[in-house]
């Protein structure tokens, strides 16, 4: 007597934070946001723990990104420049911010005719340097082996683009009802 197979081809229930928003059209996009929303959390955890173990502690998720987009390029960047990047409308956050890291000394404020820019210091990239060691050797590191892995987390990082367009586009129709 064989005994036959019991795989069952029902689909699983998507994993959602909000059951009663789960659209017939796309349960899939419920079960992205879920996942958006953890990992959301997970990375600013990390990013403020990874800045911690590097050296600077008591910065929110916030002054950390900041901390890394002026020092991005070595470049000086403007309080508007900053915001658009960071896809940021409230700019009074990111000035916030940018006075706390100035405070810190990690960041300086140039004002350069009518205009400031802030740029990262020499302490505050000697932090983003040991941030990119602790970077390495916690997260990188565990990458390392995984090629298919990689080339996935770029896929990924490309369709967030795309979505974040779409999520802009969607605030806007909301935002016009």
């Amino acid at each position: 007597m064989t005994k036959k197979s019991t795989t069952s081809t029902t689909k699983a229930p998507p994993i959602v934070s909000s059951a009663h928003l789960v659209s017939p059209q796309s349960a899939e996009m419920s079960e992205f946001e879920f996942g958006l929303i953890v990992a959301g959390n997970a990375f600013e955890r990390w990013i403020v723990h990874c800045m911690s173990a590097a050296g600077l502690k008591d910065l929110t998720p916030l002054d950390v990104l900041i901390l890394h987009h002026v020092t991005h390029r070595a470049r000086d960047k403007r309080l508007s420049d900053i915001c658009f990047i960071m896809n940021v409308e409230d700019t009074h956050l990111i000035n916030y911010a940018l006075k706390k890291l100035v405070a810190l000394g990690v960041v300086a404020a140039q004002k350069k005719g009518k205009e400031v820019t802030y740029a990262a210091t020499p302490l505050g990239k000697d932090y983003v340097q040991r941030y990119r060691a602790v970077r390495e050797n916690c997260l990188i590191q565990v990458l390392k082996a995984d090629d298919a892995l990689n080339k996935d987390i770029g896929d990924l990082g490309r369709l967030l683009r795309v979505l974040s367009g779409m999520y802009d586009q969607a605030a806007r129709a909301a935002a016009s009802l």
